[in-house]
């Protein structure tokens, strides 16, 4: 058994060393080949990277070979403008140079063309002026003489044609405009019927007998006295059967005397004490029925809603007068008259109706500013905060602010017809008389005019022309020219008509 061990043991020692010999061999050999593959790559690796750092190279030259021409293709630009500017600052030089002796050769021959206008003018003026002397002469009248006939002739003309479409113009107006107000008014003025009051600056108190006058001025005039000066009005004791005369503009002054006066002579004792206590409950009696007027006239109009002082102030109405018409009637009238038409028209009947009452307010306001009613009126509406369109129809009722509410006109429409009905306003004779005179005279100073005849009360004036002297044209401006300076220079209620009669008469006898 030992040879075979031995054997093996040979065996397998001698494969062991033949594997290891064997393995060296290969490894060698296989060491070998990657050495030369290494060095293969290495030289494949430098050749790799020389290359590319040589078209990195080539890449940057190219780029800066660009740059450089594109600066250069710039600077060559920029010089071939330069030269063009250059060339052309040249030409624009000799363009220069060329105009100014053409401008100056201009000048030249503008200044002798001047000169010889000059001599041209000087000698047509003195022709002109040699013809002027010859016209002059011819015609018999100067130039200036001349232009002012034909100017008054151009002027005579254009206030003909004008008159002519004024006239078409106001026809046309009133075929358009005229039947509907018409209706509108006619049915107003139907539809209101009202009393009128007449109101002055004196108030007779009645007596029974002379006796009780003795009673009244008290011993040497004391009574008498102390009710004038407790109620600040004169007190006339004359001859006067069986009457006393109370005189005051204010009427409110005048009632209070009159009602204290009253219960003097019922109670029977009169003296200075006794007067001014009765005096002083009187008026405040008074104020109570202005107030209670007031409240009263708003109920029975529907107007609601208004300031206490407004109310009031409708209250004192009942106790004054504008040319006899007492103001509370007319305010009441013109309310009326100013609801109706706005129902008309389609207009708020309610506002129209409070402008209406308020529209005379400013003639009752405590104050007493240098302002005509109207404008007081608006202020007073204003400070109560009544709204825009009632403040604007009170201070336009008479035309002196420009009227910007629909319901303005209403108003001054209804204070016309208020106060030009027939009897509704009363004046002092000698100023009626007076008034009218003064409106004949004033056209009868026009040329032309014949006879004049006011009439209607001074609601109209008839102008009689004589035919040969006034033509039609002229004597529609002569109406015109007439009614323009009687509103400019004469103060009169309502309106007044001028009606212009101009008529040609054939007059032959039969033998």
């Amino acid at each position: 058994m030992e040879p075979y061990i031995i054997a093996a043991i040979g065996l397998i020692a001698g494969f062991t060393l033949g594997y290891v010999f064997f393995r060296s061999v290969i490894l060698k050999k296989r060491a070998g080949t990657l050495l030369r593959e290494a060095e293969m790559e290495g030289e494949n690796i430098k050749r790799e990277k020389i290359l590319q750092a040589k078209e990195k190279f080539l890449q940057l030259k190219a780029e800066h070979e660009q740059v450089i021409t594109e600066r250069n293709h710039k600077v060559s630009q920029i010089e071939n403008r330069l030269k063009q500017r250059e060339i052309t600052m040249n030409q624009n030089h000799a363009e220069l140079q060329r105009k100014n002796k053409e401008v100056t050769a201009m000048r030249e021959t503008l200044a002798t063309q001047i000169e010889l206008t000059e001599r041209k003018v000087e000698e047509y003026e003195k022709l002109r002026l040699q013809q002027i002397d010859k016209i002059e002469s011819i015609a018999g009248m100067s130039a200036e003489e001349a232009k002012a006939v034909l100017l008054e002739n151009m002027k005579e003309e254009a206030r003909v044609q004008a008159m002519s479409y004024i006239s078409e113009a106001m026809d046309e107006a009133r075929l358009t405009a005229g039947k509907e107000a018409k209706r509108v008014v006619i049915n107003t003025i139907q539809r209101v019927a009202t009393e009128t009051a007449i109101e002055n600056a004196v108030t007779v108190f009645n007596i029974e007998s002379d006796e009780i006058k003795g009673r009244i001025i008290g011993r040497e005039g004391r009574n008498i006295r102390a009710l004038e000066a407790a109620t600040g009005v004169e007190i006339v004791v004359d001859d006067t059967p069986e009457a006393i005369l109370l005189s005051a503009f204010d009427p409110v002054r005048r009632e209070v005397a009159r009602l204290a006066l009253h219960q003097l002579v019922t109670d029977g004792r009169i003296h200075p004490a006794r007067i001014e206590e009765v005096v002083g409950k009187i008026q405040k009696q008074l104020e109570e029925e202005i107030v209670e007027t007031g409240k009263r006239t708003c109920i029975d109009l529907g107007i609601h809603g208004m300031h206490a002082e407004l109310i009031r102030m409708i209250g004192k109405m009942k106790y004054r007068s504008s040319y006899g018409q007492n103001l509370l009637q007319h305010s009441r009238e013109v309310a009326n008259f100013c609801s109706i038409m706005a129902a008309e028209l389609g207009l708020n009947a309610k506002l129209a109706k409070r402008a209406g009452l308020l529209h005379d307010i400013g003639k009752v306001s405590d104050e007493d500013p240098e302002l005509p009613h109207a404008i007081l009126g608006m202020r007073l509406a204003e400070k109560f905060k009544e709204r825009p369109e009632v403040c604007n129809a009170i201070g336009a009722h008479h035309e002196e602010m420009e009227m910007t509410s629909l319901i303005a006109p209403l108003v001054l429409v209804g204070d016309a017809i208020s106060g030009a009905r027939p009897g509704a306003r009363r004046e002092v004779i000698e100023s009626y008389i007076k008034r009218l005179k003064g409106m004949e005279d004033l056209a009868l100073s026009y040329p032309g005019v014949t006879k004049t005849y006011a009439i209607q009360a001074g609601r109209e004036l008839r102008v009689i022309v004589g035919s040969e002297k006034v033509n039609d044209q002229q004597a529609e401006m002569l109406s015109q020219d007439i009614a323009k300076k009687i509103q400019d220079e004469m103060v009169y209620p309502g309106q007044v008509k001028i009606t212009v009669i101009r008529e040609t008469r054939a007059v032959n006898y039969a033998k």
